[in-house]
C-alpha cells in the first residue's frame, strides 16, 4: 500500500508522501481487531539491532527499499553508537496509525515514532508524548532549523515533534517535449492552459495524474489552492467564522475545470494509480507530472531525466495575496514517547539518535538519498548525476519566493483531507462542478 502525501510518497504515497489518513473515530475495540490481523505486517528492517534499545516505528514495511534515507540513518547511527543500537520497524500506514493509537492507550508505544500530525496532536492532549526543547536545546540543535520546519509541531511551549522529512511539490517537466512543441515553460495560469491545448492538440498528455487508489496526488492543486488565500483563510473556516465555498476557492476550481475542458489530464486518470502517472511520465509520453521531491532519483535515472525541469506552478491573476509560493513545507514529524523520560540510557539513545539525524552528517545522508534536508546544511550537488533533484531545490529556494507553513491538507481532519482530495479529482475528471466540489468539502467541516 502507498504511503501518505504528507509525508512524500516513498512509494505511492510517501513520504514520507504521501493514501488517507485514518480516520481516528474509530473506536479502540476496532482498532485492535484490525491491529492484531495485521500483526505480520510489523517489520524489521534488515541490519538494525534485533534487540536494539530503542525501537523507531515507520510507516513502511520495508524501509531498505522504501524509504532508503531513514535506514541508511539507522544504520550510520547503529555504527557509531553499538551500545544503543536502534531496531528499526515498520507497517503500512494505515496499519501504522492503527498500531500506534492502540499503543498509546496500553501504554506501549515505541520510543521513535513516525505519525500523522493530527494524532501527534491528540496524544499531546493526553500527555503521550515527550517534549524535545531539551534536546533541541543541546549542541544549540535547535538553531540547525529554520523557524518554519518546527512551528508546526508545537503546543504551547512544548515541542513535541520534529521533521521527519521536507515536503516539496510542484510539477515536473519535460523539456524536450515543451521544446518540440513550441511552448515555453509557464509562469501563469494562463500560460499553462495556452501549454494544455497545444499538447492536447498536438497528442501529448499535458498532464500525468492518476487517481485510482491514489486521490491524495493533488499536491500542485494544493499550492494553488494557497494561491487563493488558504493560508489566511483556513483558520476562519475551521471555526465556523468563514466557509470553504467561498468565492476565491471557487475560482481556483474553476480554473481547474477550465484545465479539464482543455484536455490537461489522461482519458484513464480515474483507472491508473499514482504509480503508473509517474511511469507514463518517466516513459516519456506526458509534458508535466505533478508529484514531488521523493520522485527526483527515480526520474534522475529514467530516459527522460536528462531533460526533466521542476516548477512550483501558476500565479493567477486573480488569486488572493502572494503568489510566489512554493511548497517547501515539514512533513509529519517524528514524535517521542513520554515514557522515554522514565529510562536514562533510553533518554540518552533517543537524544543521541536526535542530535546524529540533524547533524549535518545526518542530513548529507538525506540529500544523497534525494531528500531535501530539513535544516540550514545546504548539499553538494554533481552537476549532471543530481540535476533533477538540483532543479527541485532551486525552485524551492528562487529568491523572493516564499512557502505556507504547511500543506493545506495537513491543518485539516482526515474527513476533510480526503473530500478536499476528491474535490479535485472530481472536477478534473468531470464529475463534479467546481460548486459541488467545494460545498462536499464544506459538508466535512463542523
Amino acid at each position: 500500500m502507498a504511503t501518505s502525501p504528507q509525508p512524500a510518497p516513498l512509494t505511492p504515497r510517501r513520504h514520507s508522501g504521501i493514501s488517507r489518513r485514518l480516520l481516528l473515530t474509530a473506536t479502540a475495540s476496532t482498532l485492535f481487531v484490525t491491529a492484531t490481523a495485521c500483526g505480520s505486517a510489523v517489520n524489521t528492517a534488515d541490519g538494525s539491532s534485533s534487540d536494539g534499545l530503542i525501537t523507531l516505528s515507520m510507516h513502511n514495511p520495508d524501509s531498505e527499499t522504501q524509504d532508503p534515507a531513514t535506514w541508511q540513518l539507522v544504520q550510520e547511527f547503529n555504527k557509531k553508537n553499538p551500545d544503543t543500537k536502534i531496531k528499526l520497524e515498520g507497517q503500512p500506514v494505515e496499519q501504522h496509525e492503527q498500531r500506534m493509537t492502540i499503543a498509546a492507550q496500553s501504554g506501549t508505544l515505541p520510543e521513535i515514532f513516525w505519525v500523522y500530525d493530527s494524532l501527534a496532536k491528540t496524544m499531546v492532549k493526553n500527555g503521550d508524548l515527550l517534549d524535545l526543547t531539551p534536546i533541541l536545546a543541546e549542541n544549540n540543535l535547535k538553531a540547525k532549523f529554520a523557524p518554519s520546519m518546527l512551528a508546526g509541531f508545537r503546543s504551547g511551549t512544548m515541542q513535541y515533534g520534529v521533521p521527519y522529512q521536507a515536503l516539496i511539490t510542484g510539477f515536473y517537466y519535460n523539456k524536450a517535449i515543451l521544446s518540440e512543441h513550441g511552448i515555453a515553460v509557464p509562469d501563469t495560469f494562463d500560460d499553462l492552459l495556452a501549454a494544455v491545448k497545444k499538447l492536447k492538440a498536438d497528442g501529448v498528455v499535458p498532464i500525468a495524474q492518476g487517481a485510482n487508489n491514489s486521490s491524495f496526488s493533488v499536491w500542485a492543486f494544493l499550492t494553488m489552492l494557497d494561491r487563493f488565500g488558504y493560508e489566511s483563510q483556513y483558520p476562519d473556516i475551521l471555526s465556523g467564522k468563514a466557509r470553504y465555498d467561498n468565492a476565491d476557492f471557487l475560482r481556483l476550481y474553476q480554473h481547474i475545470q477550465e484545465l479539464a475542458e482543455a484536455g490537461a489530464f489522461p482519458v484513464n486518470m480515474n483507472t491508473q494509480t499514482y504509480a503508473q502517472a509517474v511511469a507514463s511520465y518517466t516513459a516519456g509520453k506526458a509534458a508535466f507530472l505533478d508529484a514531488g521531491v521523493w520522485e527526483a532519483a527515480k526520474i534522475q535515472k529514467s530516459t527522460v531525466g536528462k531533460d526533466t525541469g521542476f516548477w512550483a506552478g501558476p500565479t493567477f491573476s486573480d488569486g488572493v495575496g502572494d503568489q510566489k509560493l512554493v511548497m517547501n513545507v515539514p512533513s509529519a514529524p517524528f514524535v517521542v514517547s513520554a515514557k522515554v523520560k522514565e529510562d536514562q540510557k533510553k533518554y540518552a539513545a533517543v537524544k543521541a539518535f536526535i542530535q546524529f539525524y540533524y547533524s549535518d552528517a545526518g542530513q548529507k545522508i538525506l540529500a544523497d538519498n534525494a531528500q531535501p534536508p530539513v535544516t540550514t546544511y545546504k548539499p553538494e550537488l554533481g552537476s549532471t548525476e543530481d540535476a533533477v533533484f538540483a532543479a527541485v531545490l532551486a525552485e524551492a529556494a528562487k529568491p523572493g519566493w516564499t512557502s505556507p507553513k504547511s500543506q493545506p491538507d495537513l491543518v485539516v481532519s482526515a474527513a476533510t483531507a480526503s473530500a478536499m482530495y476528491d474535490s479535485f479529482y472530481g472536477v478534473m475528471g468531470g464529475s463534479l462542478s467546481p460548486e459541488e466540489a467545494v460545498k462536499n468539502v464544506q459538508k466535512t467541516l463542523k
